[in-house]
């Protein structure tokens, strides 16, 4: 018995001392604080290095490179070192001894070293871990899908098995980390039902959570960018989830949020706000041209102008060192700052032209259209971008390039078209999307326009190819049975060729699928309406009944272009009532979750339809309220703020005319001063031919006024008094000065009825042209112009409205017709 247990331990003796070595080479190698230590180690251990040593000695040389600044990275020296070989063919060699993590573990680090994706141990790691796809646990199968998706096989068939066991395991999944990885990974490869299972799954782990890390609420972002889903609920949450994070937020990550929400079209002031502060906090830290693009895309849209001229003066200097992916990022950011800088645009175009030949198509694109707005001089960059598009042009297969290179062409100066251009665009257009053929078509208008086609029977070409256009569009439209798919085609169908050809055939299609119409399309619905101006009862009536119906499930800010539509139409829906109703309840219960310039808005847009709910209101004519405003202001969008501020004094004038209740004060005048002096005279010779006539039927030109202002700063084109017997009263009498503004009429509030004789009427004659009437045969009156008349007659006047249909009709083609006409509407009123 004795000498049994002797041999025992005899022979457990080397094992102990492997296991003894073995732990201290794992200690020595977790303890490791360089790369270097890692390889010396790998070194003198070749022939005692297990399956376990290898993984641990890969990721910690992952471990030790993401400890370092981006900048200061040595990937290059660690994948070229001779040990770093060693370890990899090892591994190799020893994979189907792994454990499940640590096959995972080991290709995330290489992956995140830029070992190559075709690398025979990125390989060898993927066909491993694919055999043990269905035993990996949650955590692992997020990290393994985060590293194909890394490798961009986003549609391979081991991607759609992630799919079916993340639909299988769905309800398992309790982090929201190892969700979001996942959602972006199998974006790609997804059904409709289970992306709105995975949103609903996201939701709820948001809202269980007290805190989560923003790289989760990124990745969020990124998948509904993937799925191209503007998901508002989700988005807010997640904006939530930046603010509470702010002080974590680095220039790589604002510049990255500020990037998905452009493509989402999703604007937050408040982020904004955050994001100005701390960037102009850093502004100083930043000279390497990767982190300097970044910031001049995040910060120049909304620096104020001493920051914007150093950035400026910045990117100048550092022209040079830009990469072309940078240049393109710092001509964007230009065009939307609409700054024309000539020195820094010149300094960008010179080193644009050893950079264009590492563009590809669409980018060459995009760079063409910033130039071209930006207005660049630099003719020889113009010529070498056209010999580029034009290659591209002769190459392509694919329609939509076709079309992006065909409407860029049409931008460039002084273009001569070719007719391989015109073979080109009719060889595509059978394929083509309405978007495409909105593209093509544009172009050609604007060539045939600007006599650019100049080949023999160029015409006739254009002719045909402007009549196979037609035809592709309407049958493409003829051909649609699904809403939602039309209605990602429409939004980006826009100029005269649409308007002319293919906007009433576009919204017959939309009513041959009104029961398609859903809470979930109701907005994309309602911009191609407004963008359409055409009074659709039908279409608008179902917009109206599925809103009622679904009003909780409608994010508050997208009713503002719901309500839009039917107050900018002037459109009551049979449930007018109701329906306004519910769309005030829901806004005025969630006033919270509003940003302040989307509450202003809101306000203006149902002060048109002759709504003010009090608590709205009352919100914003605050102190504190209108302060916070201001600070947001200084951060949107030029063409918002301009909106905004106008929306704003419009709902001003409102509340003082229709609700003098609210006791709120009139303070927009030094706004309507700016505004009415940078604006042109508005008096044409169409209206000084009118006031002529009026001088003739009233008996002379003191007795009307042209272009007026009145109180509240509305213009009107002509203003006339007529006493208790319908004769005119002289302006001359009254003693009313002319403003000295180019012949501009400023009436004062104390020109009031005082000023006028007793059973006198003031008349407001308005002419109006096209843009006060729908575009479709019933010639509606628009919200604006019947909002003013509403107004004019509260301020005292009688108004007398002169539709351009009318007036330009032939029934008054003579002067003595138009005489007649005129006298009818002034003295025909009751």
């Amino acid at each position: 018995m004795l000498g049994l247990r002797q041999l025992c331990l005899f022979t457990l003796r080397p094992y102990q001392a492997r296991t003894l070595c073995s732990d201290l080479l794992l200690s020595q190698i977790n303890g490791c604080t360089h790369e270097d230590e890692v390889f010396s180690l790998v070194g003198k251990n070749k022939a005692r290095l297990s399956e376990k040593h290898v993984g641990i000695a890969l990721n910690m040389l992952w471990q030790l490179q993401k400890k370092k600044p981006f900048l200061l990275r040595t990937s290059d020296y660690v994948r070229n070192h001779s040990q770093f070989l060693t370890l990899c063919i090892l591994a190799e060699n020893k994979v189907e001894h792994m454990k499940d993590e640590a096959i995972v573990d080991i290709l995330y680090s290489i992956l995140r070293l830029d070992v190559e994706d075709h690398a025979s141990l990125a390989k060898v790691l993927v066909t491993e871990a694919w055999k043990r796809l269905e035993r990996l646990s949650l955590p692992a199968l997020s990290k393994f899908a985060l590293c194909l998706h890394k490798q961009h096989r986003h549609f391979s068939p081991i991607i759609g098995q992630v799919a079916h066991i993340v639909d299988m395991k769905l309800d398992s999944i309790q982090d929201i980390r190892i969700l979001s990885v996942l959602m972006i990974s199998i974006s790609e490869v997804i059904t409709e039902s289970f992306r709105d299972r995975l949103l609903h799954k996201a939701e709820q782990l948001l809202e269980e959570k007290d805190e989560v890390h923003f790289n989760c609420a990124r990745r969020i972002l990124q998948f509904l960018q993937n799925v191209k889903l503007k998901y508002h609920p989700l988005l807010q949450k997640c904006n939530k989830i930046f603010l509470e994070n702010a002080s974590h937020l680095d220039i790589h990550s604002i510049s990255h949020i500020f990037g998905l929400y452009e493509q989402l079209g999703f604007d937050s002031a408040e982020f904004c706000l955050i994001a100005k502060q701390l960037l102009s906090e850093i502004i100083d830290d930043y000279y390497d041209p990767e982190t300097f693009a970044k910031l001049f895309f995040s910060l120049g849209p909304m620096a104020g102008s001493k920051v914007r001229e150093r950035l400026l003066v910045t990117a100048g200097h550092m022209a040079e060192e830009f990469s072309s992916h940078q240049v393109l990022m710092i001509l964007k950011t230009m065009q939307k700052m609409k700054c024309r800088n000539s020195h820094l645009l010149k300094k960008m175009a010179s080193v644009l032209h050893k950079h264009l030949e590492s563009y590809h198509v669409l980018q060459l694109v995009k760079l063409t259209q910033y130039l071209v707005m930006l207005h660049c001089q630099d003719l020889e960059l113009f010529a070498k971008l056209k010999m580029l598009l034009l290659g591209y042009l002769k190459s392509s297969v694919i329609p939509a390039d076709a079309a992006a290179i065909i409407r860029v062409l049409a931008m460039l100066p002084s273009f001569q078209v070719e007719e391989i251009i015109i073979n080109k665009a009719a060889a595509v257009l059978p394929q083509c999307r309405l978007h495409h053929l909105n593209c093509i078509a544009t172009a050609l208008v604007k060539w045939n326009h600007h006599g650019q086609l100049h080949w023999q029977n160029s015409s006739e070409l254009c002719a045909k190819l402007l009549q196979k256009l037609n035809d592709c569009g309407f049958q493409r439209l003829q051909k649609a049975n699904n809403l939602n798919l039309l209605l990602e085609e429409l939004p980006y169908v826009n100029g005269e060729w649409f308007e002319e050809v293919l906007n009433e055939e576009s919204l017959a299609m939309c009513q041959c699928l009104i029961d398609q119409i859903t809470w979930r399309n109701i907005l994309p619905l309602s911009f191609f309406l407004i963008k359409s101006d055409h009074r659709c009862p039908a279409l608008f009536d179902r917009i109206s009944s599925v809103t009622v119906e679904n009003i909780d499930k409608i994010p508050p800010s997208e009713l503002y272009f719901i309500l839009f539509l039917f107050s900018a139409l002037n459109y009551d829906p049979p449930d007018n009532e109701e329906f306004f109703k519910s769309c005030i309840q829901h806004l005025t219960s969630n006033l919270s979750h509003l940003e302040a310039y989307h509450l202003v808005l809101l306000g203006h847009v149902l002060a048109m339809a002759g709504y003010f709910p009090p608590v709205l209101i009352t919100t914003i004519f605050n102190v504190s309220f209108l302060s916070k405003l201001d600070a947001q202001l200084k951060v949107l969008p030029d063409m918002v703020k301009q909106r905004v501020h106008s929306s704003l004094m419009k709902l001003n004038r409102a509340v003082c005319l229709e609700c003098p209740e609210f006791h709120i004060p009139w303070f927009h005048e030094p706004y309507c001063q700016r505004v009415f002096h940078k604006s042109t005279s508005r008096i044409n010779p169409q209206r000084q031919h009118i006031h002529r006539m009026l001088a003739e039927i009233l008996g002379g030109s003191h007795y009307s006024r042209i272009s007026v202002l009145t109180p509240y700063y509305y213009e009107i084109d002509f203003e006339c008094v007529l006493d208790v017997n319908k004769k005119p009263f002289s302006y001359m009498a009254q003693n009313i000065p002319l403003d000295g503004s180019g012949g501009i009429h400023l009436r004062h509030k104390d020109e009031g009825k005082k000023a006028l004789p007793p059973g006198a009427q003031r008349i407001a004659l308005e002419f109006l042209d096209s843009k006060a009437f729908s575009k479709d045969y019933s010639r509606h009156l628009k919200g604006e112009p019947a909002v003013k008349k509403r107004h004019l007659e509260i301020l005292g006047y009688q108004v007398v409205q002169i539709p351009h249909f009318e007036w330009n009709s032939m029934v008054l083609s003579t002067k003595g017709e138009q005489l007649e006409y005129l006298r009818q509407q002034l003295y025909g009123l009751q």
